[in-house]
């Protein structure tokens, strides 16, 4: 069946239609890992975008289930330029054409999704439709791609209730904007018991409970529509106690201090970005995924200090508070998928905490 993805500025790519043949509007952006589709596909960060992905074969090694990120796709759509028909891997529990067509999600293959990156590096990121319709009214459908906001996605993909897993020396809170899974098995492997939060749950009920530590989660979205998660991140940090913040929760303790968060160009998505480390000069390779970033001017240096930045522009990619136990990163330590340069700062955490560093 064919396929179109038309992009807000005009353009229209024909291809195949690969998953779900429902009409999506989302964001379109790019993803350059050459591995590591589940995790992106399972990755909540996603919610309310779909994804292009620049590698030019997606589904090679199949679907590991014990890959997924959560227990279901965030993406609204899903860009390729050949989907693999049959994935080979020994770890494989179905190919990812029937994964899509199971959880209903949107694609579109045989595209150049180079030209599409090229265009969005260009231009920035945009609203874009894939559609199995052919539109002879372009500018119609243009008017509808173009109006189109993604909105509450951290309440689409935070947990309902609170639940513990593990029964580790530390007790750490981790708040869940869209939570990956495996920040939660890092704090695991670390001897900590693991408290998930929904959201939009208030400090005080946090801070009550005495936690050795407070983990604040990925997410997605614009961090500035989340304003009351923004006050209780503002009250967590008055607790004095060690606060370790991920990608979304790194831009919310930001905006918590007075500082300010605008959207990036194209953002970072992918699983090669370099970062330094400005104590000490060392550069990692880092798993990203945001849209958006903190202004460097905006940071107020008597509060805090930026910690990592990413080599390629220039940007924030973590800040170290002078006055409170809180660090934060815009990239992914846990990496999945990804290199695992960055792990080390979960046992910078445990450290906080008052541990040992993991063996």
């Amino acid at each position: 069946m064919k396929a179109y993805l038309i992009l807000e500025d005009g353009h229209v790519f024909e291809g195949t239609s690969i998953g779900s043949s429902k009409e999506v509007i989302s964001e379109i952006v790019f993803n350059t890992s050459m591995a590591g589709y589940v995790e992106v596909l399972t990755d909540p960060s996603y919610a309310g975008q779909a994804v292009t992905m620049t590698y030019p074969l997606i589904g090679n090694y199949g679907v590991c289930l014990e890959d997924q990120e959560s227990t279901k796709p965030h993406v609204d759509g899903f860009i390729v330029h050949e989907l693999a028909r049959l994935g080979s891997n020994f770890r494989k529990n179905i190919d990812l054409k029937d994964y899509l067509i199971q959880h209903r999600i949107t694609g579109i293959e045989g595209i150049d999704t180079r030209a599409v990156t090229k265009i969005i590096r260009q231009k920035g990121c945009m609203n874009g439709m894939i559609t199995t319709n052919e539109y002879e009214d372009i500018e119609t459908v243009l008017k509808r791609i173009q109006q189109f906001k993604a909105t509450k996605v951290v309440a689409k993909t935070t947990c309902d209730k609170p639940y513990t897993v593990g029964d580790g020396r530390y007790k750490v809170a981790l708040y869940d904007f869209g939570a990956k899974k495996n920040i939660i098995h890092s704090l695991l492997e670390r001897d900590c018991q693991v408290t998930v939060y929904p959201a939009f749950t208030k400090a005080k009920d946090v801070l009550k409970q005495k936690y050795d530590g407070i983990m604040l989660s990925n997410g997605p979205g614009d961090p500035k529509e989340e304003a009351s998660i923004i006050e209780e991140m503002r009250l967590l940090a008055k607790g004095n106690i060690p606060i370790f913040a991920i990608c979304l929760g790194h831009q919310l303790m930001a905006l918590a201090h007075g500082f300010d968060t605008e959207k990036m160009k194209y953002g970072h998505r992918g699983a090669n970005h370099p970062v330094r480390d400005l104590e000490t000069g060392r550069v990692y390779i880092s798993t990203q995924n945001h849209g958006y970033m903190i202004k460097k001017e905006s940071i107020d240096k008597t509060i805090a200090k930026p910690w990592f930045m990413n080599v390629n522009d220039e940007t924030i990619e973590g800040m170290t508070y002078l006055h409170e136990p809180i660090c934060t990163v815009q990239f992914h330590p846990e990496a999945c998928a990804g290199p695992e340069d960055t792990s080390y700062l979960f046992d910078h955490f445990v450290e906080m905490m008052g541990g040992n560093k993991h063996a």
